[in-house]
């Protein structure tokens, strides 16, 4: 781990020198979904935001992180906390017991509105002159293949790519469609979408988590071993690879399943209600099970290869950020501590406390580069028309 480091709310990680050798080249900033759990990333850009802190080439984020970063890029401290605080925690937004009787699906495209109206106003002209020369993608997910792409945030679009990278399955009511494709939630596939930004050339790469550092995943399925040379391969030769592991995986998957299946008809539909607030993409498979089960559908094979894909892609994806090739440096921003806010229906007390832990963070952070003489980009902050 001599070239990565981690920066909490509590304590900085970090190899000051030799994260200094990593900082002349392309810097990205990455940031992870998680839902009402993103209040954790808006308060660490925040933190960016009253520092002057913008060292950054390229931006890369997943659902909540992409808005997050859109919020950053438009230079509106508080824009990020309040369409977590207060939009999605609306009932026109979510509503678990209408989504149950009437199956009134996910609010984004009410959400997104709201956030370009008064009070909120979010200045997307503001964003593009920010953004300038530099380059800001968020992740999706191809419906089709179940593979990760990357589509540019602030562009005349920018609303519809932002659904697509939220869009998530049984609870946003249909794939997001556009010419060269149609596209779900990016958790699907890049949930922290650091490799992305590895492959297109980034150097000193920050991610900002929304779990601990040492959050536990699942006992992968596939007893194959990946070495760190698969990551070298081409982006091409990375999704072939995919496409020829799903067919071996499910089988293994389909085991694996079938048993959860069997307990969860066994617990009574009032756990659901607790253990809605967990599951790293946005639900855990036994919540997905359950909630399907409740609402009558079907837990079917496309639903099954989504949660195979993303608990495959999660894993290499940990791997790739305890053990970064060679050539790079990468500075994990994480919670000490798992945060109270969950995916949805968190209480306004639980978001606010968590925000309060991503501006600690987001200071800390700021410190470490200021340690290394790096702050900012040239402009950044005072652009001209």
């Amino acid at each position: 781990m001599s070239n990565s480091g981690v920066i909490t709310n509590t304590a900085s990680l970090v190899d000051i020198d030799r994260l200094s050798k990593y900082t002349s080249g392309v810097n990205a900033l990455v940031a992870q979904g998680g839902g009402q759990r993103g209040i954790f990333t808006a308060g660490v850009l925040d933190a960016f935001l009253l520092s002057d802190f913008d060292p950054f080439h390229r931006f890369y984020g997943t659902s909540a992180g992409a808005l997050n970063l859109s919020a950053f890029l438009c230079r509106q401290k508080g824009i990020g906390r309040s369409f977590i605080l207060e939009l999605t925690t609306s009932a026109e937004f979510f509503h678990l017991f209408s989504y149950i009787r009437r199956k009134q699906y996910l609010g984004l495209d009410w959400a997104l509105e709201q956030i370009c109206d008064f009070p909120y106003r979010l200045d997307i002209d503001m964003g593009r002159r920010v953004l300038g020369s530099r380059q800001a993608f968020a992740a999706v997910t191809d419906s089709t293949r179940l593979i990760d792409r990357y589509l540019p945030m602030l562009g005349e679009d920018w609303k519809k790519v932002l659904i697509a990278s939220c869009a998530i399955p049984r609870l946003y009511e249909r794939e997001v469609a556009f010419s060269h494709g149609r596209y779900i939630d990016g958790g699907v596939s890049a949930s922290i979408p650091v490799q992305e930004a590895w492959r297109q050339g980034a150097r000193c790469i920050v991610v900002i988590r929304t779990e601990e550092d040492d959050t536990p995943i699942p006992e992968p399925l596939v007893s194959e071993q990946t070495n760190v040379e698969w990551y070298r391969d081409s982006l091409n030769l990375v999704q072939e690879h995919w496409q020829q592991k799903l067919s071996q995986w499910k089988n293994d998957w389909n085991v694996f399943f079938n048993e959860r299946v069997q307990r969860s008809k066994q617990e009574k539909q009032q756990h659901l209600f607790d253990s809605l607030n967990g599951g790293r993409w946005l639900f855990g498979a036994d919540d997905i099970y359950r909630l399907s089960h409740l609402l009558g559908d079907g837990f079917d094979s496309s639903l099954m290869d989504m949660l195979m894909v993303h608990y495959q892609t999660y894993s290499l994806t940990r791997d790739f950020l305890l053990s970064p090739p060679d050539d790079c440096y990468i500075v994990q921003i994480a919670p000490s501590q798992p945060l109270l806010s969950s995916s949805l229906m968190s209480s306004r007390e639980d978001i606010l406390h968590d925000y309060q832990l991503g501006l600690d963070a987001g200071l800390r952070c700021v410190e470490s580069f200021d340690l290394c003489g790096l702050t900012r980009l040239p402009n950044a902050f005072n652009f001209t028309s």
